[in-house]
């Protein structure tokens, strides 16, 4: 099914490519994806949120937190205290569903707490005083820590039913963490936004199980969505060598890593013979090669006509935004926008229907789309 699955999207991307370098004449109006400087002067910014007045807050990899509004930055201060090592360090924010009302806003971090040397992934909440945060609550840490620098995962979206769902990757260790329910890493988290845990999660009562897992099996989930057709939980993760995957969240699924997977060691050689194993769930999309994917958006917003109803995935590696078009949880075609604009970290919908683009060592863009005039010979 799934090599079935590569041979017709293979097909169709280089009718696509055939398609486009044969056709000189536009017969009739199209679009394209054009972006403007929003917030220049940022280095990683890895998360962005948009508060209710329209102003954003962005997270800075280096631990800085700041405030966009009417142009000016500025650093909020106060934020958690972050372990900076490898690909750790602030990662992603977002707004609680009722933010109006308890003004709670969550970030995930590499943190330092607790026994042995290094770090892993935790989740924070805190409510923001002017330019402060206050009433700080750490909700979750993962253990044991670690001085490996790979793999914190830490995207969170909230559902329909107002829990709290993040990722922690398999932080390097994919032999010991993925499969092992009783480990932190290589696992989707479910918790209620005070961070108790729902008592109907799959590992609720189970000897020495992490109860807060959802799913496992993981490698690194760089994207998470809530899927706002379905209600499901969609993330991306990164592969080794090839292999990166888009899968759909099922309580209690195993998402076979490393014991399935399309990739391959870094430098060649195989990690699995695998790419199916009974019991284990199949992703509905995966990338070879890897793009190394980050950020993620379901575009909902009439804004971009052509765009609404897909997605949009950052790729880090090539250094392009990526356009999937999907009919159900079928990708059938893809494009490039944004072409060598840099290694897109984040990308995500405001309130208003703008799509901001987060790219390593520039800044934040915005997208335009713009009409190409009809013309004929």
């Amino acid at each position: 099914m799934k090599s079935n699955l590569l041979l017709l999207f293979t097909a169709v991307i280089m009718s696509v490519t055939a398609c486009a370098q044969k056709d000189t004449t536009i017969e009739k109006a199209q679009t394209v994806i054009d972006h403007e400087m929003v917030v220049d002067g940022l280095t990683i910014a890895w998360g962005m949120t948009f508060l209710p007045d329209g102003s954003m807050l962005i997270t800075e990899k280096n631990g800085e937190v700041i405030h966009f509004k009417d142009g000016t930055k500025q650093q909020i201060t106060g934020g958690p205290e972050v372990y900076q090592r490898g690909q750790g360090g602030l990662l992603d924010i977002i707004l609680h569903p009722d933010y109006e009302e308890n003004g709670w806003i969550y970030m995930s971090y590499a943190s330092d707490a607790g026994d042995g040397d290094g770090g892993n992934t935790a989740i924070m909440r805190a409510k923001l005083e002017g330019n402060q945060f206050t009433n700080k609550e750490m909700l979750y840490k993962g253990t044991p820590n670690t001085t490996r620098g790979q793999h914190f995962g830490s995207r969170m979206v909230f559902d329909r039913d107002g829990y709290l769902y993040f990722s922690i990757g398999d932080r390097g260790n994919h032999d010991e963490n993925p499969q092992d329910i009783t480990r932190d890493a290589g696992k989707i988290y479910r918790i209620n936004d005070d961070g108790t845990i729902p008592q109907d999660n799959p590992f609720v009562g189970e000897p020495n199980a992490k109860e807060a897992i959802y799913s496992y099996g993981h490698r690194n989930p760089q994207g998470m969505i809530l899927n706002p057709e379905t209600g499901e939980v969609w993330v991306h993760e990164h592969g080794p060598q090839g292999g990166d995957e888009i899968n759909v969240i099922k309580k209690g699924a195993n998402y076979g890593w490393p014991v399935v997977t399309y990739g391959e060691n870094y430098g060649g050689g195989a990690i699995s013979d695998e790419t199916s194993h009974p019991g284990m769930e199949d992703p509905i999309y995966y990338w070879i090669p890897s793009i190394a994917p980050s950020g993620f958006v379901y575009v909902t917003s009439d804004k971009y006509p052509s765009l609404k109803g897909n997605l949009l995935i950052g790729a880090l590696k090539f250094q392009y935004l990526e356009h999937a078009v999907l009919n159900g949880k079928e990708v059938t075609r893809r494009e490039k926008l944004l072409e060598e604009i840099g290694r897109v970290r984040d990308v995500k919908q405001a309130p208003d229907g703008t799509i901001y683009v987060s790219v390593e060592g520039k800044g934040i863009v915005k997208l335009v789309e713009k009409e190409i005039a009809k013309t004929e010979e």
